[in-house]
Protein backbone atom coordinates (compact mmCIF):
# COMPACT_ATOMS: atom_id res chain seq x y z
CA UNK A 1 0.00 0.00 0.00
CA UNK A 2 1.57 3.59 -0.90
CA UNK A 3 0.04 6.62 1.17
CA UNK A 4 -0.03 9.82 -0.70
CA UNK A 5 -0.33 13.29 1.33
CA UNK A 6 -1.77 15.84 -1.14
CA UNK A 7 -2.95 19.30 0.00
CA UNK A 8 -4.33 20.75 -3.00
CA UNK A 9 -4.36 24.58 -2.53
CA UNK A 10 -4.20 26.27 0.77
CA UNK A 11 -2.83 24.61 3.79
CA UNK A 12 -5.63 25.20 5.93
CA UNK A 13 -7.35 22.15 8.22
CA UNK A 14 -10.53 22.24 6.60
CA UNK A 15 -8.36 21.36 3.16
CA UNK A 16 -5.84 18.35 3.91
CA UNK A 17 -6.85 15.49 2.47
CA UNK A 18 -5.30 11.57 3.01
CA UNK A 19 -5.58 9.40 -0.02
CA UNK A 20 -4.41 5.73 0.31
CA UNK A 21 -4.00 4.45 -3.27
CA UNK A 22 -4.56 0.62 -2.75
CA UNK A 23 -2.35 -1.91 -5.45
CA UNK A 24 -5.43 -1.67 -8.07
CA UNK A 25 -5.58 2.22 -8.14
CA UNK A 26 -8.15 2.26 -6.01
CA UNK A 27 -8.58 5.62 -3.81
CA UNK A 28 -9.43 5.90 -0.11
CA UNK A 29 -10.05 9.18 0.81
CA UNK A 30 -9.91 10.30 4.87
CA UNK A 31 -10.44 13.80 5.42
CA UNK A 32 -7.56 14.71 8.15
CA UNK A 33 -10.78 16.76 10.28
CA UNK A 34 -12.43 13.74 10.75
CA UNK A 35 -10.50 10.50 10.21
CA UNK A 36 -13.22 8.05 10.88
CA UNK A 37 -14.77 8.66 7.50
CA UNK A 38 -13.52 6.18 5.04
CA UNK A 39 -14.94 6.84 0.82
CA UNK A 40 -13.89 5.93 -2.22
CA UNK A 41 -13.85 9.31 -4.58
CA UNK A 42 -12.88 9.71 -7.86
CA UNK A 43 -12.89 13.24 -10.20
CA UNK A 44 -13.70 14.70 -13.98
CA UNK A 45 -11.48 16.64 -16.07
CA UNK A 46 -14.48 19.28 -15.11
CA UNK A 47 -13.09 19.10 -11.32
CA UNK A 48 -16.10 17.72 -10.22
CA UNK A 49 -15.74 14.60 -7.68
CA UNK A 50 -17.62 11.50 -7.36
CA UNK A 51 -18.15 9.98 -4.13
CA UNK A 52 -18.96 6.13 -4.81
CA UNK A 53 -21.54 4.47 -2.41
CA UNK A 54 -22.78 1.55 -4.45
CA UNK A 55 -25.33 2.49 -6.98
CA UNK A 56 -25.85 5.78 -4.90
CA UNK A 57 -22.85 8.92 -5.50
CA UNK A 58 -22.44 12.22 -4.30
CA UNK A 59 -20.99 15.00 -6.68
CA UNK A 60 -19.06 17.79 -5.52
CA UNK A 61 -16.23 20.27 -6.25
CA UNK A 62 -12.75 19.64 -6.28
CA UNK A 63 -10.57 22.09 -3.54
CA UNK A 64 -8.59 22.91 -6.67
CA UNK A 65 -11.66 24.10 -8.51
CA UNK A 66 -13.50 26.13 -5.72
CA UNK A 67 -10.13 27.92 -5.10
CA UNK A 68 -9.80 29.27 -8.58
CA UNK A 69 -13.46 30.21 -8.54
CA UNK A 70 -13.06 32.39 -5.42
CA UNK A 71 -16.04 32.79 -3.00
CA UNK A 72 -18.88 30.97 -4.07
CA UNK A 73 -22.00 33.36 -3.47
CA UNK A 74 -24.51 31.15 -5.35
CA UNK A 75 -25.42 27.93 -6.81
CA UNK A 76 -28.14 26.58 -8.65
CA UNK A 77 -28.90 22.94 -8.68
CA UNK A 78 -31.44 20.38 -9.90
CA UNK A 79 -34.60 19.54 -8.66
CA UNK A 80 -34.88 15.80 -6.89
CA UNK A 81 -36.05 13.90 -9.45
CA UNK A 82 -34.45 15.57 -12.13
CA UNK A 83 -32.31 13.50 -14.86
CA UNK A 84 -28.74 14.42 -15.23
CA UNK A 85 -26.26 13.58 -18.09
CA UNK A 86 -22.87 12.67 -18.37
CA UNK A 87 -21.18 15.54 -20.47
CA UNK A 88 -23.58 18.36 -20.19
CA UNK A 89 -24.55 21.18 -17.88
CA UNK A 90 -25.98 19.82 -14.05
CA UNK A 91 -25.55 22.61 -12.19
CA UNK A 92 -24.46 26.41 -11.65
CA UNK A 93 -21.69 28.24 -9.33
CA UNK A 94 -21.47 31.64 -8.91
CA UNK A 95 -18.40 33.46 -7.23
CA UNK A 96 -17.39 36.95 -6.40
CA UNK A 97 -15.80 37.23 -9.98
CA UNK A 98 -17.29 34.25 -12.12
CA UNK A 99 -20.31 31.76 -13.02
CA UNK A 100 -19.07 28.46 -13.41
CA UNK A 101 -21.32 25.97 -15.52
CA UNK A 102 -20.55 22.31 -14.20
CA UNK A 103 -20.63 19.36 -16.12
CA UNK A 104 -22.03 16.54 -14.87
CA UNK A 105 -19.23 13.32 -14.60
CA UNK A 106 -22.25 10.56 -14.18
CA UNK A 107 -25.92 9.79 -15.72
CA UNK A 108 -28.51 9.04 -13.21
CA UNK A 109 -31.56 11.04 -11.11
CA UNK A 110 -31.26 13.15 -8.51
CA UNK A 111 -32.09 11.56 -5.24
CA UNK A 112 -31.28 15.15 -3.05
CA UNK A 113 -29.30 18.28 -3.14
CA UNK A 114 -27.11 19.85 -0.52
CA UNK A 115 -30.29 22.03 2.09
CA UNK A 116 -27.37 23.90 3.56
CA UNK A 117 -25.76 25.55 0.22
CA UNK A 118 -28.94 27.88 -0.42
CA UNK A 119 -28.39 29.76 2.82
CA UNK A 120 -25.05 29.29 2.83
CA UNK A 121 -23.09 28.25 -0.66
CA UNK A 122 -19.48 29.44 0.65
CA UNK A 123 -19.86 25.39 2.12
CA UNK A 124 -18.54 24.86 -0.95
CA UNK A 125 -15.63 26.77 -0.10
CA UNK A 126 -14.87 25.95 3.46
CA UNK A 127 -15.25 22.00 3.19
CA UNK A 128 -15.56 21.13 -0.61
CA UNK A 129 -15.42 17.09 0.39
CA UNK A 130 -17.70 17.18 2.99
CA UNK A 131 -20.44 19.99 3.96
CA UNK A 132 -19.78 21.44 0.61
CA UNK A 133 -21.38 18.39 -1.42
CA UNK A 134 -23.87 19.63 -4.19
CA UNK A 135 -26.07 16.50 -5.01
CA UNK A 136 -26.64 12.72 -4.48
CA UNK A 137 -27.64 10.92 -7.72
CA UNK A 138 -28.34 7.21 -8.44
CA UNK A 139 -26.62 5.95 -11.12
CA UNK A 140 -27.99 5.00 -14.62
CA UNK A 141 -24.46 3.57 -15.96
CA UNK A 142 -22.02 2.22 -12.83
CA UNK A 143 -19.17 1.86 -16.46
CA UNK A 144 -19.18 5.62 -16.09
CA UNK A 145 -17.85 5.61 -12.78
CA UNK A 146 -14.57 3.74 -14.66
CA UNK A 147 -13.80 6.56 -17.08
CA UNK A 148 -13.38 9.10 -14.04
CA UNK A 149 -9.81 9.92 -12.50
CA UNK A 150 -8.69 8.29 -8.92
CA UNK A 151 -7.30 11.40 -7.03
CA UNK A 152 -3.83 10.59 -7.54
CA UNK A 153 -4.21 11.18 -11.14
CA UNK A 154 -6.76 14.28 -10.63
CA UNK A 155 -3.64 15.40 -8.48
CA UNK A 156 -1.38 15.19 -11.50
CA UNK A 157 -3.40 16.21 -13.91
CA UNK A 158 -4.01 19.65 -11.77
CA UNK A 159 -0.27 20.09 -10.64
CA UNK A 160 1.74 18.84 -14.39
CA UNK A 161 1.53 21.08 -17.38
CA UNK A 162 -0.84 20.74 -20.23
CA UNK A 163 1.89 20.21 -23.39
Amino acid sequence: LRIHWHCQGRLEPSSRHLFLLTENRQVLYWSMSEMTMERVVKVSEEHVWVEVDDQHVHLGLTNYIQGELDRVISVELPEVGDKIEKGEAFAEVESISTVHELIAPVSGTVLSVNPNLEEHPSVINEDPYNEGWLVEVRLKNEAEIDSLMDMDEYYHFVVEPKS
